[in-house]
């Protein structure tokens, strides 16, 4: 069942929208097994349903999702078609998979530069240290960690080069999550291979894969992303593991860290992949995980105490 907690207002907090991660839904559709229609929540002022009527996003229930689930599993992600029919109407099976294969796969597509600024946008709180995030997709509550710590965020385009970035003489850069395959982010990451030599830096999830491209190491798809609020993170010198909130598709390929300035820092104890990595020597740090939730934990929203203590460096 989806929809339980309705849909809340677009109030405003600190200049970005208290409740929502982005200006719209960005899913181009939407498949679940069972509908709420009735929700019941304090901050509900709407229900899933009308959400996705009023942004023109279609979506359909009473499927059998489940059965979606173990094929996935068994075979990893796939490419899909949502195809309607009228009552009584027989798909035709071979004309929707010619469609299927004609269909772009997204991950030879450039996804970032679908959901990156076009033009940079400031968000000033009066803080004493600036910080110049490089949106690949960024989630607004990375936004507002930055600004509750008194730090003035400037977001600039995801292809923004580092003399540019230097030019607004940031105490340090934020290099956010996003979608798809880092590899297609050529000018992000020819970027924050030189900023990494300039001033402190953070990753977060497609972010951590550009990072570790930078420095010379390498990624790979995943045949199961990790997805939802309850993939464990260890950290690999306190030996404690945090239950950390993921969405990512791809993961960077720890045996090519031998040979860079990074360190593994995480590892997930359940497939054995790298959710962390650090810079040897300087103030350079990322991770695969979304510290700060929305959904929780927030368990590790340290992460950005840890960061903006960087700032202070001399």
């Amino acid at each position: 069942m989806v929809g339980n907690y309705g849909v809340p207002s677009n109030a405003i907090d600190l200049g970005l929208p208290l409740y929502f991660e982005s200006d719209h839904i960005q899913p181009q559709g939407l498949i679940i097994h069972e509908l709420c229609h009735e929700p019941f929540h304090w901050a509900s002022t709407r229900t899933l349903d009308k959400w996705l009527a009023d942004e023109g996003v279609p979506g359909i229930y009473g499927l059998d999702t489940r059965r979606l689930t173990k094929k996935l599993r068994t075979h990893g992600v796939m490419l899909g078609i949502l195809q309607t029919f009228e009552e009584g109407e027989e798909p035709e099976m071979e004309a929707l998979l010619a469609n299927g294969k004609s269909i772009a796969d997204p991950n030879l597509t450039d996804l970032v530069k679908e959901v990156s600024v076009k033009k940079p946008v400031t968000y000033n709180v009066d803080g004493k240290k600036n910080v110049v995030l490089i949106d690949c997709g960024v989630k607004y509550s990375i936004i507002r960690n930055l600004l509750k710590r008194g730090i003035n965020v400037t977001r600039v385009p995801y292809d923004t080069s580092a003399n540019d970035v230097l030019a607004y003489h940031p105490d340090g850069v934020f290099l956010s999550n996003g979608p798809g395959d880092p590899k297609k982010c050529i000018k992000t990451i020819e970027a924050i291979r030189q900023l990494t030599e300039k001033v402190p830096l953070m990753g977060i999830c497609l972010g951590a894969q550009i990072l570790a491209l930078a420095m010379g190491a390498d990624t790979y798809k995943l045949k199961f992303g990790h997805r939802a609020q309850n993939q464990p993170a260890l950290d690999m010198y306190s030996n404690r593991c945090y239950i950390t909130t993921q969405n990512h598709g791809y993961a960077i390929n720890m045996e090519t860290l031998n040979k860079t300035c990074l360190e593994p820092w995480f590892l997930n104890p359940n497939d054995k992949t790298t959710e962390g990595v650090r810079h040897k020597t300087k103030p350079v740090f990322a991770v695969q995980w979304h510290p700060e939730a929305s959904p929780g934990p927030y368990d590790t929203e340290l992460l950005f105490d840890k960061f903006a203590k960087s700032l202070e460096a001399p």
